[in-house]
């Protein structure tokens, strides 16, 4: 049966090869080369709350966007075979949803968030870095890593509006400020990818919206993914903090005495988390608050300046307050317990560290301001920044470069660069 909730803007994809004759459907595809990508598989060694490989059971950037995927897959079943306002044949696409949630992660660079603002801290004055603008860079530019330089995968519109959780161009933070105004911190597109962003909204005057506007602008698919994410970590988070001692009852109870903003249903919720970390039964707890997150979802009507141009505008995700209370609930609890515990602020501290060591390097080598540069990088990359000719192109490849490592190779290469005794002619990373 045909699914009308999409039209041919909706599949269309970026100029360039796509399969022909193929029993996929376009979303379908796009999913499918998200999953079998190396971007993608290099999640399994990056940070989500705990070092990547520092036990088992922790919870890697691969194993949260696997949740993240199936959670949001399950939001758009739901909301098919319940919502009043779609049908069999106007539905939300499974797997156009699926594939936004594998995505959603693709551009995060290794060592968590710490790494993201060291990024975007060390690249400011060059249009920053932004795990969001990432995912999107990497999608249409970097997926493939070809020896003369790498290429995307020619996505469908649907499927970048889908991944686009910001909208803004880093340059329209700033325009118009004054001159030591600060970069900003995160929520923004580079500005090269002003080109893709038109192609996702055509014929749409963008310019006259502010940044904040523009980033406010998502797609049902954007929103299922939003809060698929939400549900993970702020559930999932919890669940690796107990297990790693992080969060206990009496933890707990001392946290919760200093604070006094919060609403009697999180405090009975508290009590409700304490008396089950005493029984052991927190983890089948977690697994009925991901059905309960998943059936507080419903549509109501939206009206978006883009709304003429696709439904996927013309809706929006409206989530139960007590559910969002308790979301709300949980990251407060990991912000505090966990993130912002001794063991994971050096944590941060030393990725942050290496990045600076390892970006300070490579600029210097491969940017012309060494008067003998050394070949510090491997091919590809190295051939990527010798066929580009600008110095800002040069250096996004670097940060490229950096943004893809785990943080075991991030380890392995600051290591060899800086320890005497480390690495061999054999060991690259």
């Amino acid at each position: 049966m045909e699914n009308r909730f999409y039209g041919e803007f909706d599949s269309e994809h970026l100029p360039g090869k796509r399969p022909e004759n193929d029993h996929r459907s376009p979303f379908q595809i796009d999913r499918d080369r998200v999953l079998f990508s190396s971007a993608f598989r290099q999640l399994q060694s990056k940070t989500q709350v705990f070092q990547s490989g520092e036990y088992d059971f922790y919870r890697t950037r691969l194993t949260h966007t696997i949740e993240v995927a199936r959670i949001a897959r399950s939001i758009a079943e739901y909301l098919n075979q319940t919502s009043d306002r779609l049908r069999p044949d106007f539905q939300i696409d499974p797997d156009l949803v699926e594939a936004v949630g594998l995505a959603h992660d693709l551009g995060h660079p290794p060592f968590g968030h710490i790494g993201e603002r060291k990024l975007n801290e060390l690249m400011a004055p060059h249009g920053g870095f932004e795990g969001n603008a990432q995912t999107l860079r990497i999608l249409t530019q970097l997926i493939y890593a070809r020896p003369d330089r790498p290429s995307g995968m020619k996505p469908t519109r649907a499927f970048l509006d889908g991944i686009l959780k910001y909208k803004a161009l880093h340059k329209e933070f700033i325009e118009g400020k004054k001159p030591d105004a600060p970069y900003p911190e995160n929520h923004f597109l580079y500005d090269d990818q002003e080109k893709i962003r038109d192609f996702v909204f055509p014929e749409v005057d963008l310019q006259s919206l502010s940044p904040e506007d523009l980033n406010a602008l998502k797609s049902i698919e954007c929103q299922i993914m939003d809060w698929a994410d939400d549900t993970a970590y702020s559930l999932h988070d919890i669940v690796d903090g107990i297990k790693a001692r992080f969060i206990t009852p009496d933890t707990l109870r001392i946290w919760c005495e200093a604070q006094n903003d919060l609403t009697s249903y999180q405090l009975q919720t508290l009590d409700d988390l304490i008396d089950e970390i005493r029984s052991g039964g927190y983890e089948p707890r977690t697994s009925l608050w991901i059905g309960q997150f998943i059936q507080a979802c419903r549509l109501v009507p939206e009206d978006s300046i883009l709304a003429g141009q696709s439904n996927r505008h013309r809706f929006r995700l409206e989530v139960d307050p007590h559910v969002r209370e308790v979301c709300n609930l949980h990251k407060r609890i990991a912000f505090d317990l966990i993130f912002k515990s001794p063991p994971l602020q050096q944590i941060e501290f030393k990725g942050g560290y290496l990045l600076t060591r390892l970006f300070d390097a490579y600029t210097t080598h491969l940017l012309g301001k060494e008067s003998k540069p050394l070949r510090l990088l491997p091919d590809p990359i190295s051939q990527w920044v010798r066929n580009e000719e600008s110095a800002e192109g040069k250096r996004r490849l670097l940060c490229d470069h950096l943004a893809s490592l785990t943080d075991g190779q991030a380890i392995r290469a600051y290591k060899r660069l800086f320890e005497p005794d480390f690495g061999t002619l054999m060991d690259l990373y």
